[in-house]
């Protein structure tokens, strides 16, 4: 569904990266969050009727302070 190789996910280890965990969850239609995902990042939500989570569009939270930013990365 994301045009990602296999290999490429068994390399992710359980764990994707956080900058993919917006593409799982509209991929999946919202059945799958980011805050399941990754529930080690801190995320926030933009307000956007086009994606399919009720709250909205998810977004890193860049003011989160160094090391929930940093395994974010």
């Amino acid at each position: 569904m994301l045009g990602i190789k296999p290999p490429s996910v068994i390399g992710w280890g359980g764990r994707p990266p956080a900058d993919r965990c917006p593409s799982i969850e509209r991929a999946t239609d919202g059945r799958v969050t980011v805050e399941q995902l990754r529930p080690d990042v801190r995320w926030v939500r933009v307000a956007d009727p086009s994606w399919p989570h009720p709250a909205g569009r998810p977004c890193l939270d860049v003011a989160a302070p160094k090391e929930v930013a940093r395994d974010a990365a």
